[in-house]
């Protein structure tokens, strides 16, 4: 199963294909979005993405301002929930510019519509459709996405099984270029989520809808996460991107900055190389291994021609001499008759025996 975005194909037999999350990291500042996007693709990203939201369309002030406090990552917050979604919210208008910044520098644009009207005003600018875990209990949002016949990237945090198989069915009737990430929505940064993230979650995934590609969409530090998804048969990555941890803002805390970016693509790179084929061999650079390290069978004393071979006579030793008799062989040489004269240490040939 393969599938294109732009010029780049993703599959398992592709290179991992890696989204910078840039999400609300802009600050409110277009310019500031514009650096990033070239921060991103100096580090090793394949596309920057956006999230295009707008606070009366994603969020209820009266629900959240009901529940009387502020949960998760957000009780941290120190303007409520409305507040920080509108701060955060990317002007329509700025689309033709991010989509022009990221064709500049040679990456792809992306962004996280979460309303019908973001549907339809990216799918000119895009070459895939990102649905963040939130959509997942919303059919209707997929699939208006899938009807775009773009892929599509499904987020699966915050849900179950049901919810996925449910979302799944629902887009592939429609569109079968689906990208299936595994996801864990807890925002925090803290060393427990690895405990929750359960990346052995794609090989569910794998099974139960075996013409899908594999993600993960991933908020934990460090690199950890990533190398296992990849070696778990991910290719699609998507973590948060920033210049500064430092920075004020609900998403740069557990952003990865652009040294840490480049250390998680190169080391992907290196895992890639080593995962290699499925299939075993001898690999190219073993090939004078097969002959230093490995056995032949060797005579144990002087023979003279004319004997009959014991085996006290053969002894399997180094070097594996090319063409020599493999001490697997041992049993059918017992009881043959050896045509000349063999010096101790020598390789046994099948063109040295004859029937005893």
């Amino acid at each position: 199963m393969e599938i294109q975005i732009n010029s780049r194909k993703i599959g398992s037999s592709y290179p991992t294909y890696f989204i910078a999350d840039i999400a609300a990291n802009h600050d409110g500042d277009l310019g500031r979005a514009k650096m990033l996007i070239r921060l991103a693709k100096d580090a090793g990203a394949d596309a920057a993405k956006f999230q295009n939201f707008r606070a009366p369309k994603i969020v209820s002030d009266y629900g959240f301002t009901s529940l009387g406090t502020q949960l998760s990552h957000q009780a941290t917050w120190k303007k409520s929930v409305y507040e920080v979604y509108q701060d955060a919210s990317i002007p329509f208008d700025w689309t033709p510019t991010l989509k022009e910044t990221c064709d500049q520098v040679g990456i792809d644009y992306f962004s996280s519509p979460y309303d019908f009207e973001a549907i339809d005003m990216l799918e000119p600018y895009m070459p895939a459709y990102k649905a963040g875990s939130g959509l997942i209990t919303w059919i209707e949002a997929l699939e208006y996405m899938a009807q775009k016949n773009k892929p599509l990237l499904i987020a699966t945090g915050a849900s179950d099984l049901s919810d996925v198989i449910r979302a799944v069915r629902a887009v592939s009737k429609i569109n079968k270029k689906i990208v299936l990430m595994q996801c864990n929505t807890n925002y925090t940064g803290s060393s427990e989520n690895f405990d929750h993230l359960h990346i052995n979650v794609l090989k569910t995934y794998a099974t139960l809808f075996p013409n899908v590609i594999l993600g993960l969409s991933d908020h934990t530090h460090g690199h950890a996460a990533v190398l296992g998804a990849v070696t778990l048969g991910a290719r699609v990555v998507e973590k948060h991107f920033t210049d500064d941890n430092e920075r004020e803002g609900p998403d740069h805390k557990f952003a990865m900055n652009p040294d840490s970016w480049a250390e998680m693509v190169a080391r992907t790179r290196e895992l890639e190389r080593a995962l290699g084929s499925t299939d075993k061999f001898v690999a190219e650079n073993e090939k004078d291994t097969v002959i230093v390290q490995r056995r032949c069978l060797r005579a144990a004393r002087d023979i003279k021609a004319g004997e009959i071979l014991t085996r006290e006579m053969l002894e399997p030793l180094r070097p594996n001499t090319p063409g020599a008799i493999q001490p697997y062989e041992l049993s059918a040489v017992i009881g043959l008759k050896v045509l000349r004269d063999m010096p101790f240490g020598k390789e046994m040939r099948w063109t040295d025996l004859g029937a005893g």
